[in-house]
């Protein structure tokens, strides 16, 4: 007898509804979700991103940094920067932009002195010009009786100098001065060996060329210009260039003219002209491409404190000289638009933006201090960093009135005349 034939039916097991791979992210999705609703970005996606047209010299960096650009979208602003020089900036058109952020006042009066109207700005913090170099540069200064040290904290070598620029300044002139027997005698005279630098070194390093600072060029970057103001501020006695009350035009004007002349061959012997200093200094091959650069302080120790949050030590093989007399350079931004006016709005208003200038290196403005705020020294110890000490003195080096000092800078740096652009 034949078997019946069996049918065999297929056990049905229950599916998971929800994939395994879906069930291990659904914690981290659930976290980014609260993460945004906490930040109050959550419906960031669907806001209106307004872009501000912008042109910007070496301030630039602050809008660069991630951090400032999280804090700015968060008001719905994103910022376009076209680097150019903050001179630069003062002669070339405006056309189209909303803002502008000169790194100094100089440039800063010239773009407003084109406009016809008021317009809305702000200036939020404030920097002073330094001189960056490096430790065994520095201790020749100060053998020359140059430079002098300021006083370290801890057991770390310090990271700051005192320069005197009337004395740094007959150095640069490139000639024997045989009543300053630090300068140098013939040949020797103005360089780095004949000033102490084989000496102060070890492993026989030397280095015969002359004492010079690298700058940007005079006609285009504000560093550069107000570097020169400096240099015109304290050959002219410590007064700024065409203050003196005369009633003859003509020999005041002759009177600028001889200065620009004294102070030209501190610019034209300085060697190769460059546009990012900073860059230069702080690279592996600073030291070989300039013993001195200009440079601004927020430069500086923003380089300090990214270094010892990698590597928890300060660089004590990059320096800082502070010149004396001391010139404060104060970036101020100014709008030509609604939108415009509404970042400068922001910049003023925001503590968190102040806060993150602060931990770049800006003196910033606390409840209308000058821009010497112990917040910033206090910020620098907290991270571990040796802060700048003022000098005793106090003395300022003024820039000279803005058809002073562009004769003084056209005379100095051959510039062309500027663009004849539209305003």
């Amino acid at each position: 007898m034949s078997q019946e034939p069996k049918f065999i039916t297929r056990r049905i097991t229950s599916r998971r509804r929800v994939p395994r791979h879906v069930l291990v992210a659904l914690p981290l999705a659930l976290a980014g979700l609260f993460s945004l609703f906490s930040s109050g970005n959550m419906l960031r996606p669907f806001d209106q991103v307004t872009v501000i047209e912008a042109k910007m010299g070496s301030k630039s960096d602050y809008f660069k940094d991630p951090e400032v650009q999280r804090l700015l979208l968060k008001h719905g602003i994103r910022v376009d920067i076209r680097r150019l020089g903050s001179r630069d900036i003062a002669t070339q058109s405006l056309k189209d932009l909303d803002v502008v952020f000169p790194s100094g006042q100089p440039a800063a009066k010239q773009v407003l002195s084109r406009q016809k109207h008021a317009l809305r700005s702000v200036r939020p913090f404030a920097t002073p010009l330094v001189l960056g170099t490096f430790h065994d540069y520095a201790e020749t200064l100060v053998k020359a009786r140059v430079a002098t040290r300021q006083q370290s904290t801890g057991d770390t070598p310090t990271l700051y100098y005192d320069l005197d620029m009337a004395k740094f300044m007959i150095l640069l002139d490139g000639e024997d001065a045989p009543h300053e027997p630090a300068d140098g005698a013939g040949k020797t005279a103005d360089t780095w060996n004949g000033i102490g630098y084989n000496d102060v070194t070890e492993g026989n390093r030397s280095n015969s060329g002359n004492v010079l600072v690298r700058t940007s060029s005079v006609c285009g970057s504000n560093s550069a210009g107000t570097y020169l103001s400096l240099l015109a501020f304290v050959a002219n006695g410590n007064k700024a260039p065409g203050t003196t009350r005369t009633n003859d035009p003509k020999a005041a004007e002759a009177a600028v003219r001889r200065l620009a002349q004294e102070i030209k061959p501190l610019i034209n012997l300085q060697g190769m002209w460059a546009d990012e200093q900073a860059d230069s200094y702080f690279s592996d091959l600073g030291e070989s491409m300039a013993p001195i650069s200009l440079i601004y302080e927020h430069q500086y120790l923003a380089h300090q404190t990214a270094r010892h949050d990698r590597h928890g030590e300060q660089d004590t093989s990059r320096v800082l000289l502070y010149p004396k007399p001391y010139a404060l350079t104060e970036p101020q931004l100014i709008s030509f638009s609604d939108e415009g006016d509404r970042l400068v709005k922001v910049i003023e208003d925001d503590e968190q933006l102040r806060q993150r200038a602060l931990e770049l290196g800006f003196r910033v403005r606390f409840s209308g201090d000058d821009g010497s705020s112990e917040q910033l020294n206090a910020y620098l110890r907290e991270h571990g960093i040796q802060a700048p000490v003022p000098n005793s003195d106090q003395t300022k080096a003024y820039e000279p009135e803005q058809d002073v000092l562009q004769d003084i800078i056209n005379h100095v740096g051959n510039c062309p005349p500027p663009a004849e652009d539209a305003p």
